[in-house]
C-alpha cells in the first residue's frame, strides 16, 4: 500500500457539489473550429478584423486608461494574471500535498502550464498580431503578440485544473464553489476587462478562451492516459 494513499492528516472529505469541470469532447471541438475559422479570418482580413476595430473605436472613446477606474478595471485582468493564478495553486497544492499527502496536484499544474506556454505563445509568435495600442497601422508584425489573449487561455486553463482539483480531493464546498465561479465567471471577467482597456481585441479574447478550452481537454486526456496509468502517480488520489 502506498504511503500517499493512505496518509490522510486532514478533515474529512467533502462530497463534490460541483462537477470537476473535464470539457466535453464536442466542446473541444468546437473550441477548435473556433479558433481554425478565426483565424483564418483575421489573416484574410475578414469580419472579425472589422467586429474588433468596430469595438476599439467604442472602448477608446470611453478613455477607461484615464479615468479613476482604470485601477478597478485592470485589477479584474488580474484575474487572469498568471502570478495571481500561481500564487493561488501554490496554496492549494501545497495544501494538498501537506494535508493529504497528494503531489499529483502539482504534475497536474506543470503540465498545464507547459502546454499553455507552448500552445498560446508558439500561436502568438506564429501569427505576428499587434494589439490595438501599437504603434503605427499594423495588424501584423514581428513584434506582434497580442493573438490569442494569454490571460484569457490562462484563466481558463489553470482556474479550470483548480477547480479539479478542488472537487477531486472533496476540498470545502464553499471552497468548490469558489473555483466554479473563478473558472466560469473569472475568463469572461478577463477577457471583459482586457477588451474594455484596448489592450486586446475582441478575437483576442474569443479565440483565448477557445485554447484554453482545448488545452484543459488535452491536460485531462494526458492524465487519463498517461499520469494516471503511472503506478507511483496514484499516490494521494482519493480512492486509490
Amino acid at each position: 500500500m502506498t504511503r500517499g494513499a493512505v496518509r490522510e492528516t486532514g478533515p474529512p472529505r467533502a462530497a463534490p457539489v460541483v462537477p470537476v469541470g473535464r470539457p466535453p469532447w464536442w466542446l473541444v471541438l468546437t473550441a477548435l473550429l473556433v479558433t481554425a475559422l478565426v483565424s483564418a479570418d483575421l489573416v484574410t482580413h475578414g469580419p472579425s478584423e472589422r467586429l474588433d476595430l468596430r469595438v476599439s473605436e467604442i472602448v477608446s472613446d470611453w478613455g477607461l486608461r484615464d479615468t479613476r477606474g482604470y485601477p478597478a478595471v485592470w485589477v479584474v485582468t488580474q484575474i487572469g494574471g498568471r502570478v495571481t493564478i500561481l500564487v493561488v495553486l501554490a496554496g492549494l497544492v501545497g495544501y494538498l500535498l501537506w494535508r493529504r499527502g497528494a503531489w499529483l496536484p502539482a504534475v497536474r499544474v506543470l503540465l498545464a502550464l507547459g502546454v499553455l506556454t507552448a500552445g498560446v505563445y508558439a500561436m502568438k509568435h506564429g501569427f505576428g498580431r499587434t494589439a490595438p495600442a501599437f504603434p503605427g497601422s499594423y495588424f501584423f508584425h514581428s513584434d506582434g503578440v497580442s493573438f490569442p489573449s494569454g490571460h484569457v487561455a490562462n484563466a481558463v486553463l489553470m482556474w479550470g485544473v483548480a477547480r479539479w482539483q478542488a472537487v477531486e480531493y472533496g476540498l470545502p464546498p464553499s471552497v468548490q464553489r469558489t473555483f466554479w465561479w473563478l473558472s466560469v465567471v473569472g475568463p469572461v471577467a478577463t477577457g471583459v476587462a482586457m477588451v474594455s482597456l484596448d489592450f486586446h481585441w475582441v478575437s483576442d479574447a474569443l479565440v483565448g478562451a477557445a485554447v484554453g478550452i482545448v488545452l484543459l481537454g488535452v491536460v485531462h486526456a494526458l492524465d487519463e492516459l498517461v499520469l494516471s496509468r503511472w503506478v507511483r502517480a496514484r499516490a494521494g488520489r482519493p480512492g486509490s
